[in-house]
């Protein structure tokens, strides 16, 4: 039997129209966006700023990006690495997630890392675990914020050439985080000839700061600590009940006088000295934009949590309008993630080393009053600063990872 030219046009017509009709569909779908977060236990005030900022910056956008609807898919991780990687393999196998925003902490970041690298899934994270963008990279893992060390090696700097700190202890969580950060400081500092003569290192869910306070030398210049969530406000709460408030100055890491906590400490908190890639009083229009929304929405100033996920998602956005929306485009997506410039961001501007890790400002920041509540005051700024610090890719590369162990504490007392 002979087929017409007519119904071979007709039947080549309608098999193009339901390719078209399936390519335009699969366009029309929304964007999955899997977040994990920490709703609960001592992380509980930073995970629900990574929420809290986040959602608002979907509704400023009406819940679109490049041209596409976004559905937000939350998992409480309740800050435990097993149940991180459990909420990871329910968003990727379950829920269809696309690229995951989160997990807030280092120990949560490592214990989901070879899963998702498996899966080649996308990860925007907060976490701050070392060698995830150094030794042992993950193509996939995006970091705009810090890694653990990246704001303490400046304070390491700072404390020296600056404050001209001598003999400082120092004090931590006994978690990645809480190690790389004292890692960090430690170097810089003992480069520009200063020595930590202590180091504290509580568990994160320690009950009572006292028995470490009691310990703690009187002969030192500052106490530098490294805390995540609300232990920093906990352990300063303390530090002035056990009467050393005003004799021994605080210095402290990019969470240890959050946001999330200032409005918590009162004003034992005043004068203490942090360094983060972030702070509220940045004076930018971007940044005083981003901040009277959170105060409106939420009655909140932003910290290092919340403008964690409101900058990772202003570069997940600019990431998608590179690939027309088309996030399916797996390898060109993540190419545009890893490389794009993003100069305007609430931190300022923003780009990439070849690790997927953030390069950018760090700043010093001194707790003041201003209009009756306590705020993180600019008072120096680094400019475009690597996780490498001063000492070179290859050069820092060359020795081991951050930990509790290295670099060694060669100037403790006993």
């Amino acid at each position: 039997m002979n087929t017409s030219r007519r119904t071979l046009l007709k039947a080549t017509a309608g098999t193009l129209g339901l390719a078209l009709t399936g390519v335009e569909a699969r366009a029309a779908d929304p964007i999955k966006i899997g977040f994990l977060t920490v709703k609960t236990g001592p992380l509980a005030s930073g995970g629900i700023q990574m929420e809290q900022s986040l959602l608002l910056y979907l509704k400023q956008r009406n819940n679109m990006m490049a041209g596409r609807a976004v559905q937000l898919i939350t998992k409480d991780t309740n800050g435990v690495p097993a149940t991180s990687r459990t909420k990871t393999q329910e968003l990727i196998e379950q829920d269809g997630a696309q690229i995951i925003v989160g997990p807030l902490a280092a120990f949560e970041a490592l214990a989901i890392d070879d899963y998702t690298q498996s899966k080649k899934m996308p990860i925007m994270s907060v976490a701050a675990a070392e060698d995830i963008t150094q030794r042992h990279p993950d193509p996939y893992f995006v970091r705009c914020t810090s890694s653990s060390a990246q704001c303490s090696q400046p304070m390491g700097d700072y404390a020296a050439k600056v404050l001209k700190y001598k003999r400082v202890a120092v004090i931590a969580d006994d978690i990645a985080y809480g190690h790389e950060q004292l890692a960090g400081f430690l170097r810089v500092f003992e480069d520009n000839g200063g020595k930590v003569v202590q180091r504290l290192l509580p568990p994160l869910n320690a009950p009572d700061y006292g028995t470490y306070i009691g310990q703690l030398k009187t002969n030192i210049d500052a106490v530098y600590m490294a805390f995540a969530g609300s232990n920093g406000y906990r352990f300063t709460k303390a530090f002035y009940e056990y009467g050393l408030g005003g004799k021994i100055p605080l210095i402290g890491g990019m969470t240890a006088m959050d946001e999330s906590i200032l409005k918590q400490t009162g004003d034992d908190a005043l004068g203490i000295i942090t360094s983060c890639y972030y702070s509220a009083q940045l004076d930018t229009p971007l940044n005083k934009a981003f901040v009277a929304a959170m105060q409106a929405e939420y009655k909140i100033d932003p910290g290092y949590y919340g403008a964690g996920t409101y900058i990772s998602a202003a570069v997940l956005e600019a990431a998608l309008k590179s690939v027309g929306g088309k996030i399916e485009d797996h390898d060109a997506f993540m190419h545009a993630l890893r490389t794009n410039v993003v100069q305007d961001t609430v931190r300022g501007p923003v780009k990439f080393d070849a690790f997927g890790n953030v390069v950018g400002n760090v700043y010093i920041r001194r707790v003041e009053k201003k209009g009756g509540k306590l705020v993180n005051t600019v008072i120096k700024t680094y400019e475009d600063v690597s996780q490498f610090w001063t000492y070179g890719q290859a050069a820092f590369l060359a020795q081991p990872v951050y930990t509790r162990d290295y670099p060694v504490y060669k100037n403790l007392e006993g």
